[in-house]
């Protein structure tokens, strides 16, 4: 592992002396501030590079979003056909031209970062010189603390080894679940974020349901692994997650996904700064329709003594019904009857008929 990660280990480690001595000037060299600043830079910097890539993302995540429909029908159409689906979704990616790991490039980029940062405090807790870190800034860095942790620090510590980094294991558990929990919150508000304003819901798919998984589960693996995490690693890994919270809402506002919450929003000021035009009979059916609405008289609600009196009301009026259909029944049934007929004349039977005269010649 040092072997393959050891240019990398370099690079983080002169990245963070370099802002190390810029801090310096300000706060003392062996502060936490100017090293935990110092790693919050390291991360500014690393996300800065990745920002083509994030683009990236973004627009892999809408497409994703846009060809869903399309991806669900092929499902259906061949369910039974595993390698005829796998044929016909990449033919739909080439032709959208959408790469389903794109959406993945900003982490995986960032992960080599991450573990080489993770192996230089760890080396840095146990004493040892990393990268461009001799042994005097090693020794500043160890005994550097923010809010009273050590950075070297973990929540999993033994008291002995705490007490080694001149702290106490309270301080340092304190710390660490405090920002875990904001590590945790933050990543969860920020996959909300994408899921209640930069997404289309009137199109239900199984990517937002991934999406809507993720956004509980991903809390819930930081939480667990944090406890793992020395404090610097903690910074960065709440500071990176600050940053994609607020590069992802100002993407939003900018550039919405059609169909989303924030579009509407977004269309909306655009309107109603004169910058759409829309089509006169659009406007005028959308004020007949605001006027119906204004117009509709709301039934009034009513008590339950009411209500209870117009269902007595009811019952009675259905009854009296039935009552009138029974008696109008009978009384046509009467009428029909053999000895309710008229009597006919004596001497014409039924059914006959007067003789006709003959006619005189």
């Amino acid at each position: 592992m040092d072997t393959i990660l050891g240019p990398l280990y370099t690079a983080v480690s002169w990245i963070i002396v370099q802002f190390h001595k810029l801090y310096s000037l300000v706060f003392d060299e062996d502060s936490g501030w100017a090293w935990g600043l110092s790693i919050v830079s390291l991360v500014i910097v690393i996300r800065i590079a990745l920002i083509p890539l994030f683009v990236k993302q973004i627009k892999a995540t809408r497409n994703m979003q846009a060809i869903q429909p399309k991806m669900k029908a092929i499902q259906e159409r061949y369910k039974n056909d595993r390698q005829r689906q796998s044929e016909e979704m990449m033919k739909l990616y080439k032709e959208t031209g959408t790469n389903p790991l794109s959406s993945c490039l900003p982490i995986l980029a960032q992960s080599p970062f991450f573990l080489a940062l993770y192996q230089v405090l760890n080396k840095i807790a146990n004493n040892q010189a990393v990268g461009v870190m001799d042994a005097g800034l090693v020794d500043s860095a160890r005994n550097a603390h923010i809010f009273g942790a050590p950075i070297a620090a973990r929540f999993m510590d033994s008291a002995d080894k705490v007490a080694a980094l001149d702290a106490t294991l309270t301080d340092v558990r304190v710390v660490t679940v405090i920002m875990i929990l904001l590590m945790s919150a933050s990543q969860f508000y920020t996959q909300r974020q994408l899921m209640t304003k930069n997404v289309d819901l009137t199109v239900k798919t199984p990517f937002m349901q991934q999406q809507k998984m993720l956004m509980y589960v991903f809390p819930i693996i930081f939480a667990v692994f944090g406890i793992n995490f020395p404090v610097g690693v903690l910074v960065y890994w709440l500071t990176t997650n600050v940053w994609t919270f607020g590069q992802q809402m100002y993407v939003i506002k900018r550039n919405p996904t059609p169909g989303s919450l924030a579009y509407k929003q977004r269309q909306e000021k655009l309107r109603a700064k004169g910058k759409i035009k829309e089509d006169p009979a659009e406007v005028e059916a959308k004020k007949a329709v605001e006027a119906a609405r204004a117009n509709r008289q709301q039934p009034k609600r009513q008590t339950k003594a009411q209500r209870q009196a117009a269902a007595a009301q009811a019952e009675a009026k259905k009854t009296t019904g039935q009552k009138h259909s029974l008696t109008k029944e009978a009384s046509q049934d009467s009428s029909a009857r053999p000895g309710q007929q008229s009597k006919k004349k004596p001497g014409q039977r039924k059914g006959s008929q007067r003789p006709k005269h003959p006619s005189k010649k």
